[in-house]
């Protein structure tokens, strides 16, 4: 099934379940007009198709002492394949890097490290990321505030030309 393919129905199971993920399928029928049997057999529908990736539970970093998020842009020696994937699998293994993206632009990945402090940061930053083969410069800007977070995706429908 493609995106296109998806009905009000499938759309609407989608945006509850980013929203609350622990529903039972009995709620979530009552809110999205079925009955339970066929909205459970289009949840198992959307997550076979690909729709829904996983479950998770969102935690308050805060509340568990991650107080500082710093957005990095790195940038290589060279954009080179090989690099790149060394870069990748070093990136991949960091549990305080929550988010890595390969960018076009002024710097070749967008980090999203969340910390303790910036003394756990500047660990980070001298211990492990300066010492990745290839990286050639690092820019860190610290968050002081974050004003919005969210993690549904919009689902209204493609717009048509």
């Amino acid at each position: 099934m493609t995106w296109r393919q998806l009905d009000s129905i499938d759309r609407n199971i989608l945006t509850v379940l980013q929203e609350r993920g622990r529903i039972t399928n009995t709620e979530l029928a009552d809110l999205v007009g079925l009955s339970p049997s066929p909205c459970l057999v289009r949840t198992k529908a959307l997550e076979e198709d690909g729709f829904i990736l996983r479950y998770a539970t969102l935690l308050e970093a805060r509340a568990i002492g991650l107080s500082v998020s710093v957005f990095v842009q790195v940038s290589l020696d060279r954009q080179v394949e090989p690099s790149l994937t060394t870069f990748e699998k070093a990136i991949a293994k960091r549990t305080e890097v929550m988010e890595c993206y390969l960018m076009m632009g002024t710097s070749d990945y967008l980090l999203r490290v969340v910390v303790a402090d910036l003394d756990e940061y500047q660990v980070f930053v001298t211990g492990f990321l300066s010492k990745v083969p290839g990286v050639g410069s690092i820019r860190s800007s610290v968050a002081l505030k974050q004003v919005k977070y969210k993690t549904a995706l919009p689902l209204q429908a493609p717009k048509t030309r």
